[in-house]
């Protein structure tokens, strides 16, 4: 067990009293690693499709290779913004706003309630993934067939633009792509009783993947590793991070106020917030948007290192 004590760090955001942390729940990307540099991918895949819809051929090797050329080289207002805001959204959510915002302009054409369809765009913009009200029909058979294969295009061209690359790097070299202090954190708190689990949007295959990154970067997983569990998404399914969080806090047991919430992203910080747990948001200084984002989201600490001596002062 690791307690938690609030005091006058300039790491506390939001008032926590005292916390004894039994488990932690940790986003993967941009809370601990670098290997994947998605929003510049992202940014350009959504625009692709906002801008253009889902023509025959899309998601040709072709296209793959020109958005891979074409990501981060000019800013893209819409989905830059949009990437910042849906940090931590599953990835079939990502592709499911592009496809809506590619039939409210006109690209694609699809039987469905046009007003239902631009007030579900700002709610996923604010961080909601299921609806109440549901699609016609035939909404629903285009996000089923091209949710997935968008998502997969949006894998090709990020494999492309950084992860293959990076990923071979980081066998040679993984504190490069390693947050600063990452790994001693999440040892601190495996060798003081906290059982750590990995949750992330992206697809989990034993092996490949966001698995293998993990691995790369020396974080092995298993029961009494310094992981437990990597737990994610798959290709064809949407499933929210706040839904696998509230699962894994059923199936452990647990009780919110004795669980850590880390990561970069809405998501898992505002699931964090609504099951009591104390909250890490890990953030760069320059990021300012997403500081205050998270502050008013209810976040309890913000970081960029985890060898920050404030933060350090608030662990006993």
């Amino acid at each position: 067990m690791v307690k938690f004590v609030e005091n006058g760090s300039s790491s506390v955001i939001g008032a926590f009293g005292e916390r004894e942390i039994l488990y932690a729940f940790h986003d993967i990307d941009g809370t601990h690693s670098l290997i994947r540099d998605w929003p510049p991918v992202m940014s350009i895949v959504l625009h692709y499709v906002s801008e253009g819809g889902v023509p025959d051929g899309y998601d040709s090797d072709e296209n793959v290779q020109k958005l891979v050329d074409m990501a981060g080289t000019k800013p893209l207002p819409e989905t830059d913004s949009f990437c910042i805001e849906s940090a931590g959204l599953s990835a079939l959510t990502q592709m499911e706003w592009a496809i809506r915002r590619a039939i409210d302009k006109g690209h694609i054409d699809v039987p469905c309630n046009k007003e239902e369809n631009r007030e579900k765009i700002e709610m996923i913009r604010k961080g909601e993934e299921i609806f109440a009200n549901p699609d016609t029909p035939e909404m629903t058979e285009f996000l089923t067939v091209h949710t997935p294969r968008l998502f997969k295009f949006y894998e090709k061209v990020l494999n492309g633009f950084c992860r293959d690359e990076n990923l071979e790097l980081a066998k040679k070299d993984p504190d490069r792509f390693i947050v600063d202090g990452s790994k001693e954190f999440l040892t601190y708190l495996k060798d003081h009783g906290v059982k750590n689990y990995f949750v992330t949007g992206a697809v989990v295959e034993k092996g490949m993947g966001m698995h293998e990154e993990v691995e790369t970067l020396g974080f092995e997983i298993g029961e009494g590793k310094i992981i437990e569990d990597l737990i994610g998404s798959t290709w064809t399914d949407k499933i929210p991070k706040d839904q696998i969080m509230e699962k894994l806090l059923v199936t452990l047991g647990a009780d919110g106020k004795n669980v850590l919430v880390i990561g970069d992203g809405r998501s898992e910080i505002s699931a964090g917030v609504k099951m009591g747990a104390l909250c890490i948001s890990r953030l760069e200084k320059t990021d300012t948007f997403r500081r205050e984002l998270h502050r008013k989201l209810g976040s309890h600490i913000v970081l960029e290192s985890y060898n920050e001596e404030d933060f350090k002062s608030l662990m006993k």
